[in-house]
Parts: structure tokens; C-alpha cells; sequence
């Protein structure tokens, strides 16, 4: 049964400045947004996106996931104790970012992109979507590194049970690293092979929204649920699992439906 290493959440230290691996799982998260999209828009020289374009989409999207992931986690799954502590909630390096409050900043972000750079709003997201799931990686490692977000009761038995010590002694699954592996490496290459060859607009953006719903669904039912708005509905499931229904709802509609130009 493993431990885990408790890690310093503090990278380095310059001077006053800490550097966090959290904020440094973010930075990963980007570098690889802008590397990867460059290698997507030379394969795919058709879809007409460029280096310059891509480092300005990626500006729109790093404010679309901190304010709205932020404001995720405070609205959706923290609402009581971030509105009894508000002055905590600028406090992102700490921790506590939701994906699906991300998600829904991006979205902004990326309406917003092609409004001034007149770009259809499917179009951006065909093109953004097999760009993501590296960075929901890197995020979940880093979540690992804070230990946060921990999974639930293990079978002792179980070769990579972990025991998080400032919870309990309990062989828990590290579901930050099934998450990791999920919704960010094989939910990348899924999305990056079907991205390689033309797709029917709004298809890429179906496939992921299908993809992270049913991933993020079934990573629940390892990882100890949040507290949130839909945690007291029935049927057992967690506020995530809640919010991820719609996304799989709409990821099989996009799939499916009749499409025409974007």
C-alpha cells in the first residue's frame, strides 16, 4: 500500500515570490496549448488558424478558466464557505478550480474571440478541442502534488492504493492520477486522431464534450465527492457527475444531429 509523498506545494522560492507546482501545472498547461495547436494548424493548414492567432486565443482562454473556473468553485461547489470567506476567492494559488466553471469561461472567452476576429464560434472550438485535454492533465497532476481531491475507500489489496495521512489511514484511489489519465491523455488521443482528418462542423467540439462527460461520470465514482448544489439530488450521484449529464447529452446530439457550414 503506498503513501503519498506529501509533496511541498511550493516549487521555489525567488526572493518574496513563491512559485507553486500548481501555478507551474497551469504554465504546462498553456505551453502545450500553444505547441500543440501550432502542430494542429500545419496539419490541418485547411481550418486556417496561425501561430499569432493561436497565442492570442490562448490569452482569451487563460482569462475564460481562471474567472470562470474560479467562480465554478465558488458557485457551484463552495458557495457557503466562499460567501462567508469572500475575500479568499481571489485566492486561486491555493487551489480549488472547477473544471465545469472553466469550461463555461471558455466558452465566453472563445464567443468573444470570434465576435472581434470574425471567426464562427464552432469553428474555434473544432479547433480547440483536441488542445485540451493535455492541460486538464497537467491541472489534475497538480492537484495530486496539493493533495486535494482524493479519492474514496480502496480495497487494501489494490497495488496503487494510497493512504492520504492528514485524511485518514485509509487505502484510498489516487483518483487525481485516474483523472489525469482519463480526461486528459486518453482523452487526447482520441480527440487528436479524430481531429487529424476532416470532421463535419461542430463534430471535434461533440466528440469532447461526449468524451470528458462519460470520462468525468465514471472518474466520480472513484474520487471523494465535493460538496456542491446538486449533491443532495437522488439517484446517489455528485454535483460533477450532475453537471457532466448535460455535456454528454450534448456531446451525442452534436455527433449526431445533421450539421451544416459552421
Amino acid at each position: 500500500m503506498l503513501v503519498h509523498p506529501q509533496f511541498d506545494p511550493i516549487a521555489l522560492t525567488l526572493g518574496p515570490l513563491s512559485v507553486r507546482w500548481y501555478g507551474l501545472m497551469y504554465l504546462l498547461a498553456f505551453i502545450l496549448f500553444m505547441l500543440l495547436g501550432r502542430v494542429h494548424a500545419r496539419r490541418r493548414p485547411e481550418l486556417g488558424w496561425n501561430g499569432p492567432q493561436i497565442d492570442d486565443l490562448l490569452l482569451y482562454g487563460v482569462l475564460g478558466v481562471v474567472i470562470g473556473g474560479r467562480l465554478g468553485e465558488v458557485l457551484f461547489f463552495q458557495p457557503g464557505y466562499y460567501f462567508t470567506h469572500p475575500l479568499e476567492i481571489p485566492a486561486i494559488w491555493k487551489g480549488g478550480m472547477s473544471f465545469h466553471g472553466g469550461f463555461l469561461g471558455v466558452l465566453v472567452a472563445m464567443w468573444l474571440y470570434g465576435r472581434r476576429h470574425g471567426k464562427g464560434f464552432w469553428q474555434i472550438t473544432d479547433f480547440i478541442a483536441p488542445l485540451v485535454p493535455t492541460g486538464l492533465a497537467a491541472g489534475r497532476i497538480g492537484n495530486f502534488i496539493n493533495g486535494e481531491l482524493w479519492g474514496r475507500p480502496a480495497d487494501p489489496d489494490l497495488p496503487w492504493a494510497m493512504v492520504f495521512p492528514w485524511v485518514d489511514s485509509l487505502p484510498r484511489h489516487p483518483s487525481q492520477l485516474y483523472q489525469a489519465l482519463g480526461e486528459g491523455l486518453l482523452l487526447f488521443v482520441i480527440l487528436w486522431l479524430f481531429a487529424a482528418r476532416p470532421r463535419p462542423p461542430r463534430a471535434v467540439s461533440g466528440a469532447f464534450l461526449l468524451g470528458y462527460g462519460v470520462l468525468r461520470f465514471a472518474a466520480e465514482f472513484f474520487r471523494t465527492p465535493d460538496p456542491g448544489i446538486f449533491g443532495t439530488l437522488s439517484l446517489g450521484l455528485s454535483t460533477a457527475q450532475w453537471l457532466c449529464v448535460p455535456m454528454i447529452l450534448a456531446g451525442a446530439w452534436l455527433l449526431a444531429a445533421p450539421r451544416q457550414s459552421a
